[in-house]
């Protein structure tokens, strides 16, 4: 089944490119993880569960707010490791190079690590159950579609190469 459009078929579970030079993902992250914070705290006005916003106690922000600092500095050393090897970091952008170095010598998934981290952070200190409720759900999001779109693409693009970092490297941790 061909898409003219976009060069994609899907064959089976995995997805081809004849001509579009980036992987096919549903969703963007960043509008994944940022949508799902906006949906929590219009939720969270409407309709709040669990003690409110930023109702937590000073243990529970301080641990928050660690997780989420944690976040943004993974993400910002994973983004640094791609842009210093010279490959574009949005997923609508054609991948240049294949990353192995830096944070991606432990995972291959660093940045949407550090999404994950990020968010789960803000869902602690704002005290967000609806944000909390939502990271499964972005979490299979992420899996499904974005992650193993991704290495289709970067299957085919790299070939033996990607499949010998699959071998070495864990897609998580």
């Amino acid at each position: 089944m061909g898409d003219g459009a976009t060069g994609v078929q899907l064959v089976g579970a995995r997805l081809l490119m004849d001509k579009q030079d980036h992987p096919p993902v549903a969703v963007r992250p960043p509008i994944l993880f940022g949508g799902a914070l906006v949906l929590a705290a219009i939720l969270e006005a409407l309709v709040p569960l669990g003690p409110g916003f930023a109702g937590g106690n000073l243990r529970s922000n301080a641990v928050g707010l660690l997780i989420a600092v944690l976040g943004a500095a993974l993400f910002g050393l994973a983004v640094s490791t791609f842009l210093r090897a010279g490959t574009n970091v949005p997923t609508r952008q054609p991948t240049l190079a294949l990353v192995e170095h830096g944070p991606y010598r432990i995972s291959r998934n660093p940045i949407y690590i550090a999404m994950t981290l990020f968010y789960f952070g803000l869902a602690t200190v704002f005290t967000s159950v609806w944000a909390l409720l939502f990271l499964p759900v972005i979490l299979g999001v992420i899996h499904y579609g974005v992650v193993l779109r991704e290495e289709a693409y970067l299957t085919q693009k790299f070939g033996a190469a990607y499949a010998s970092y699959q071998a070495r490297v864990p897609r998580w941790l």
